[in-house]
Formats: C-alpha cells, structure tokens, sequence
C-alpha cells in the first residue's frame, strides 16, 4: 500500500468524525494523536502532542514564582484572542485532570475570557510532561526552568521554593542543576529566607551578605 492510498483511507475515517458530537469528536481525535505520536521518532518530545481537554480539568499549582504585571497580562490577552494559542499549556496529569506547571496565565485566559473560552469551546491545549517527572521537586523544577529561560521570575517565591526543596533533601548540587543554577546563586537564595535550619549541613563564610536589592 502506498502513502496516497494510506491518505485516502485516513481521509475517508476523518469524514466519520463528521457524524460526532464534540465531545466525541475531540477524544477520538486525541486518542488518535496519541497513536500517532507514539509511532513516531519524536514521542520523547511532548511538543509532539498537544491534546485538547476540558477547561474545568486544568488546575493551576501552588508554587508557580511567576507573576505576570497587569499591562503584560492584557498584552498575552490580545495576543490569544488576536493570534490564537500558539503555545500548548505544559501540564503534569493528576487524579481529576491535569495541573499547570507552565502556562498558568495562558489558561488563566482560556477560563476566564469569555469570547476565548467560546472560540476553543470550553477546551484548552495541553501538553504533558515525560511521565518520568513523578516526584513534586521535579515539576517544580521544570515550572522554574520555564520562568528562567524567559527572564522571569520572582526572587522571594524563589527563595521559598528552594527552602522546600532543601526541606525535602534535596542537596545544593542537585537544586543548582536541575533550577539552572550556580552554587553562589542557590546560597543566595537561601540566605534570602533567613532559615538557619537550610545551612545546618554546610560553611560558609559570614562576610557573604544577600543581595536585597
């Protein structure tokens, strides 16, 4: 069988979509991704496969350091309802749907901005992250290399978030990899929280002092 004839017996399953609800027709047609995407050389990759699931099974995490300012918040408006979602929302599947770990401003637009969440039909895209990423520490991990690569981030909530993963025992070395980190910016970070307990394992020196400003 050639690829015209494999087209064209593809073309003539499609056209039964067609008899579907939307309900339906979205989860024969995730499913039917997720076939494709595992049968190609990319399925490492979770750009590969953006699904489309209900609004209401997107739930934000409780850790996110990002917080965008109202002008930027209204221009990543403009720009879903002008330019349509060009980015998929990474997400990590949970019990009840999945949750946000980047992303959370562009499904924060798809909920609660009517003509957005009419034009995607209560829907909004989602892609996962490899399943490998179990732990909590590793998805936050992700969320903050997300908010790093685009220059933004907040240095109290990040401070807070190494502390618990310190709290977790998670050691320097690993929180500087996996954050993106060097070993001065993880200290930093630390003495930010002014916990003694996060230096219980580790000297340095007192002269060091954080920079506040």
């Amino acid at each position: 069988m050639g690829v015209d004839d494999l087209i064209g017996e593809a073309e003539q399953l499609f056209a039964r979509l067609d008899n579907l609800g939307l309900p339906e027709k979205v989860k024969t047609l995730n499913r039917l991704r997720r076939m494709l995407h595992d049968r190609l050389p990319f399925n490492r990759e979770p750009v590969d496969l953006v699904e489309w699931v209900p609004a209401e099974t997107v739930t934000g995490n409780d850790y996110n350091p990002n917080v965008v300012a109202p002008p930027e918040m209204r221009l990543l408006q403009l720009s879903i309802m002008a330019d349509g979602y060009t980015q998929p929302i990474v997400a990590w599947p949970t019990e009840t749907g999945v949750e946000v770990v980047d992303g959370f401003h562009r499904h924060r637009v798809g909920k609660e901005v009517k003509a957005v969440s009419k034009r995607v039909h209560g829907y909004l895209p989602v892609t996962r992250l490899n399943p490998e990423r179990t732990e909590r520490e590793d998805r936050v991990a992700a969320t903050i290399r997300h908010n790093r690569a685009r220059g933004v981030h907040q240095v109290d909530a990040m401070s807070d978030l190494v502390a618990d993963l310190v709290k977790r025992g998670r050691s320097d070395s690993w929180i500087a990899k996996e954050l993106g980190m060097d070993a001065d910016e993880v200290l930093r970070l630390k003495q930010v929280t002014g916990l003694a307990e996060l230096f219980r394992d580790r000297e340095f020196s007192k002269a060091w002092e954080a920079d506040h400003g």
